[in-house]
């Protein structure tokens, strides 16, 4: 793992592994994860409607969090699904305002029956809004936006309906060359 200052930004599906590849990923590179669901979860319980401003306010609430994290030095890892070009411009501009490259790990789930299980058995102790049916992820999916052209060499891609460790211990090895801008 290098010393440069990194920022990371996970893309995928709810219920892919996300916050397990961010969490996994942080352990092995020390770096700090700054995730949109808890936020967003927070919002609610404050007594905000589950709304299109709450979900944005949840990724401008960790867009400062995350840039105050580099500008102290820390390596930062965004845990949020970065499915629509907006958020990810903003991971992006975030990157060259903080002058630290950015590198995206999208995550998948290849086996839908996997995908399906995970997404119904999980409990992360937030609100009822924040847990999607499988049918809010089809729709998801079907709202995903492609990726710009520009970002194809920054992604790197992991499938968790396969073991994730062996697929991190190859992310670790390529994000030093691809945390560079």
């Amino acid at each position: 793992m290098t010393d440069a200052l990194t920022l990371v930004a996970l893309s995928g599906l709810p219920g892919s592994g996300n916050t397990t590849v961010a969490f996994e990923l942080a352990r092995s590179a020390r770096a700090v994860v700054v995730s949109v669901d808890p936020i967003e979860d927070a919002l609610h319980r404050a007594g905000l409607e589950p709304t299109h401003e709450t979900g944005v306010a949840a990724y401008l609430v960790a867009e400062v969090i995350a840039r105050d994290a580099v500008t102290l030095g820390h390596s930062v890892i965004i845990d949020a699904a970065n499915y629509v070009e907006v958020a990810r411009q903003m991971w992006r501009d975030l990157a060259s305002e903080c002058g630290t490259g950015l590198s995206w790990v999208e995550v998948s789930c290849s086996d839908k029956a996997v995908h399906q299980q995970r997404l119904a058995s999980r409990d992360r102790g937030f609100t009822s809004t924040l847990e999607p049916t499988w049918e809010d992820v089809l729709a998801r999916n079907a709202a995903t936006e492609p990726w710009p052209t520009d970002d194809e060499n920054r992604i790197i891609r992991i499938d968790t309906a396969v073991s994730v460790q062996p697929q991190l211990e190859s992310l670790l090895t390529q994000l030093p060359e691809n945390w560079t801008s």
